[in-house]
């Protein structure tokens, strides 16, 4: 087998020679030789892009026919793992290209990117479309009891097998032509949507002065201050649509006016002009509807569910379904306890707009908790949370963090540590990003410039993983002071990274995050029960000038606040959830997205429709990102996190013996087996909705069992 590949890649050489000795310079030419093998982001030019994306694969079809070409029976080893490690070349450019694209994007990346989507698509389809390779796996597949496999391998050979059934291997003729062409549209589009997200993100600026601050805190007055200043606009005030400064603006803005305006800037975002992207997803929703009826399914979200642990659209339905009832009853009670409070307030009747949601609700918490996010900024610099969230994984795996400089960064406010287990073993590498800029995409996410895998040779490769968040950048005067939402974000990043970086499988693809995608979440929403955890807070939570520990009462105050809200949460991700299904339900296209998502909502409205405003066309997560028919996972997951903290609640939330089973049963096995059966072996149980209800209020907890009093008589 080895000796095929290795002829196959020495005739390609030849062919591709006058490429190579054009670009011998390309880094993705060769294996990095950065420090632990990472990415050399200095030495990586624009145009090296395709030309590395082209030989990748080329490369690629080069080792799926050494494996098609051979004499031998299929087994295993010679078809399966084979096909496992084709195409490491393209995943080296990949890699770093596709992370960078999100976090440090060029106007020319996104021409490659284009340009790419195409390509790669079309090599995509034709390996799924290869008939030799198709009847390759099939036969092992067949024969599956003759190769005594672990369940590892019986996990790789299902995915592989799966992963061209569920995806037109059994098509024929034109259906084949069909179902190529439908792909490498799909690609166009879902690139062409993200772009259009980040462009006209990027678009806006919005200029106010000193008589338009009323309410905002003097943390984003400064930063206002200061980026207005960068752009020659000294005395004025620039807001952007960035995550932190729009969440504040609506939190803590006086001027109903410009909390409306904002709020309309933000929700209109991709839905008119030069980066509307309401055609593209009518036309996605309509190419996945397309392929799901080709290859045999009802709709998208039936064919695409059926390797998630939901299994099936009704599975969905029937769990927002079951929350959306639960917490209905607390929302009314939460919105009329909301109206009252904003209308004595001002003295007179209120209707709650969208974007009065956050400024009241912040003012209703302070009053009824006596809390404010605000007096907790300073007890949350972010060098002292970064302490935190890594001592964290400290207390629990026993793991630690040093600072590498030799680790080439791609950004200078990018960071790289060298991870290490409890016996100083090395274990990977972590990028940490934090802040925004105009070639970062909003949100927050985790990804990884390698993944964890055992080589040919037995060694044991570990990844490079990124987190990267758009938290309050520092100013001049502070440093940067996060939130407590701020803080929750990085817990669940972290919680990914640490999916990833405790990975310790054989196979690259069921390594980290490759899991199912209603179980991807766990990792990352279990981690967001610290914060709440005065025993965690305790061990990091300072005051950035004064070093004094954050006091009892203002963590009195975090924990007892935390269930405010629950019920509003729960609907708004309930919303997301309803809209995802919708589109990937469909039967027939959709003519008015408008009316298609208002009436995919309705069952949880919290507001008055809002003319203009519209989710749909900047939901990057189903239209861009992998949530297509899969945003419900946010909320299987956060059963799962909730049932699974409960558990560590009963032995303590530094239970190393907990934590060892979490690790070795959830974090380090990645997709090697049903999570399910990873979930009970950790737990010892199936996780059940309870502990969700109870930790958001919306259940009392059972009451402790009295112990009857002793008769010595």
């Amino acid at each position: 087998m080895k000796r095929i590949i290795t002829t196959a890649l020495t005739i390609l050489t030849l062919i591709t020679g006058n490429i190579m000795s054009a670009q011998t310079q390309n880094p993705f030419f060769a294996e990095f030789g950065g420090v632990h093998g990472t990415a050399p982001f200095s030495q990586i030019d624009d145009s090296q892009w395709m030309p590395a994306i082209d030989r990748g694969i080329e490369l690629a079809r080069q080792e799926v026919n050494a494996i098609t070409m051979q004499r031998s029976r299929p087994d295993f080893e010679n078809t399966i793992v084979a096909l496992e490690r084709t195409g490491a070349d393209l995943d080296r450019v990949l890699n770093v290209f596709y992370p960078l694209l999100s976090a440090n994007s060029t106007d020319k990346m996104m021409e490659v990117a284009m340009e790419a989507s195409g390509k790669l698509s079309d090599y995509s389809t034709s390996l799924i479309l290869n008939r030799e390779l198709w009847q390759r796996v099939k036969e092992v597949y067949d024969n599956r009891e003759l190769f005594n496999l672990d369940a590892e391998d019986m996990m790789l050979l299902q995915k592989t097998y799966d992963s061209f059934a569920l995806s037109g291997a059994n098509l024929e003729g034109e259906d084949r032509e069909k179902y190529r062409a439908l792909t490498a549209e799909l690609s166009a589009l879902t690139t062409a949507f993200g772009q259009n997200v980040l462009k006209e993100m990027n678009t806006y600026e919005i200029y106010l002065t000193a008589d338009d601050l009323a309410g905002l805190p003097e943390s984003s007055v400064t930063a206002a201050a200061e980026a207005a200043k960068a752009k020659g606009r000294e005395g004025e005030y620039l807001f952007t649509l960035d995550q932190p400064v729009y969440m504040a603006f609506l939190k803590y803005s006086s001027r109903p006016d410009l909390r409306e305006r904002m709020y309309r800037l933000y929700t209109s975002r991709n839905t008119k002009g030069e980066f509307s992207n309401i055609e593209n997803i009518k036309r996605i929703a309509e190419v996945r509807m397309e392929i799901a009826r080709l290859l045999g399914g009802k709709n998208y979200a039936d064919h695409s569910l059926q390797r998630t642990m939901a299994g099936n659209p009704e599975a969905v339905y029937d769990l927002l379904d079951r929350l959306r009832d639960a917490y209905r009853p607390a929302l009314d009670a939460e919105m009329a306890e909301l109206t009252a409070f904003a209308s004595e307030l001002e003295g007179k009747p209120v209707e709650i707009m969208p974007w009065d949601y956050s400024y009241y609700s912040n003012k209703l918490k302070a009053a009824k908790y006596s809390f404010d996010e605000e007096a907790l900024r300073p007890y949350f610099e972010l060098g002292n949370v970064v302490k935190g969230v890594f001592g964290l994984a400290t207390k629990l795996y026993g793991l630690t963090f040093e600072p590498n400089e030799s680790i080439e960064v791609y950004h200078p406010e990018v960071k790289a540590y060298d991870v290490k287990d409890a016996d100083g073993s090395y274990l990977g590498v972590l990028y940490t990003d934090f802040f925004p800029r105009a070639s970062k995409r909003p949100g927050a996410w985790m990804t990884s410039f390698k993944e964890q895998y055992v080589t040919e040779e037995g060694e044991n490769s570990r990844p490079h993983v990124t987190i990267v968040m758009n938290f309050t950048k520092p100013t001049a005067d502070n440093p940067s002071l996060l939130t407590p939402y701020e803080v929750e974000t990085f817990l669940h990043e972290f919680g990914h990274g640490l999916h990833g970086l405790l990975a310790n499988t054989k196979y690259g693809s069921l390594s980290g995050t490759s899991v199912y995608r209603d179980f991807v979440e766990l990792p990352s929403q279990f981690n967001e029960n610290y914060l709440t955890e005065k025993e965690f807070l305790d061990g990091f939570a300072r005051h950035y000038q004064t070093g004094e520990p954050i006091p009892a009462e203002l963590v009195e105050r975090l924990v007892a606040s935390s269930q405010y809200g629950a019920a509003y949460a729960c609907m708004r991700q309930l919303a997301f959830g309803y809209l995802d299904m919708a589109w990937h339900t469909i039967d027939a296209p959709v003519a008015d997205p408008v009316a298609f998502e208002r009436a995919a909502i309705e069952g949880v409205r919290i507001f008055p429709d809002v003319e203009g405003s519209l989710t749909s066309p900047q939901f990057s997560h189903i239209f861009a990102g992998g949530y297509a028919a899969g945003y419900y996972s946010y909320k299987w997951a956060e059963v799962l996190d909730a049932d699974a903290f409960a558990f560590f609640k009963e032995k303590g939330i530094f239970d190393r013996e907990a934590a060892r089973s979490f690790r070795e049963n959830v974090l380090s096995r990645g997709g090697t087996e049903n999570p399910a059966e990873l979930y009970r072996r950790f737990r010892g149980q199936d996780p059940t909705i309870d502990a969700l209800l109870i930790r958001d209020g919306i259940r009392k907890p059972a009451p402790e069992p009295t112990v009857p009093p002793v008769n010595k008589d």
